[in-house]
């Protein structure tokens, strides 16, 4: 009787006998956790405009023209950016791109996510050698920079996240298998919250850690005596690394095969 209640138990358990359709699933899963992963280290950056992009306008000249900008509403500028980029995107890019090819074939979602990770290195580039110009002038004893200049790095990393987040959005809702794309939706967005954690843990291991070779370290609340350009440049190397470990596994990955209904 106890053999014949195991060999019962075992045919029940779906943890002892799995399905083809399961076990293709799970397959889908795992190879689209290595491209979610390169999702949190892009949200770093995507999370410096909430940060140190507002750190670093607040020391910088606030006023254009007559008009005094506080450095928290350059974030609607961003905004404003993505729709710009949206619509270049839809009416310029992708229009040309298929002009090129005889075939008219489109890019891809996962070329369009690259590029998205190719351009965050440039926003944070920009950014640093923005904060480079900042501490000269102020070393220099000249008047503090424009927040103006803040400007470019705002555009570029609008352009990142309109290649990134939106496609990854889709690409992650149309992998999915049926029964998850709800799910693996929601995994998509989880990759901003990862991110932000993940910023707040490299600041404050910085802060720690270069406030012990260089008082008062590279992020001091006075940004004057700070190194926050060397920050930024530690963020273009993140995302250029990162950037290259997506190449990698976006060009191992195998798309899912559309099912076609008759």
């Amino acid at each position: 009787m106890s053999d014949l209640s195991l060999d019962q138990d075992s045919c029940t358990s779906p943890w002892r006998i799995c399905t083809v359709t399961q076990v293709e699933e799970l397959k889908i899963l795992i190879r689209l956790l290595p491209v979610w992963a390169t999702g949190i280290f892009f949200c770093v950056g995507i999370s410096q405009m909430h940060t140190t992009f507002i750190q670093q306008g607040t020391v910088m000249n606030t006023k254009i023209g007559s008009l005094s900008i506080p450095a928290a509403s350059l974030y609607s500028f961003e905004v404003i950016c993505v729709t710009f980029w949206v619509f270049l995107v839809n009416k310029v890019i992708i229009p040309v791109n298929r002009a090129c090819f005889a075939n008219g074939a489109e890019m891809t979602q996962l070329q369009r996510i690259g590029i998205g990770r190719f351009l965050m290195i440039f926003a944070m580039a920009i950014a640093a050698f923005l904060e480079m110009k900042r501490l000269e002038s102020v070393q220099g004893g000249d008047q503090p920079l424009s927040i103006a200049w803040q400007l470019p790095q705002y555009f570029v990393i609008a352009g990142a996240e309109c290649f990134t987040i939106i496609t990854q959005l889709e690409f992650f809702h149309g992998q999915a298998p049926d029964s998850m794309k709800s799910m693996l939706t929601a995994f998509a967005l989880l990759t901003t919250a990862l991110g932000n954690y993940f910023s707040s843990a490299i600041i404050t291991l910085i802060a720690r850690v270069t406030g012990t070779w260089h008082s008062p370290g590279w992020i001091p609340d006075d940004l004057n005596k700070g190194h926050l350009d060397y920050y930024y440049w530690c963020l273009a190397a993140i995302s250029a690394v990162n950037f290259v470990v997506y190449i990698y596994f976006a060009s191992k990955y195998k798309l899912k095969k559309a099912v076609i209904q008759v």
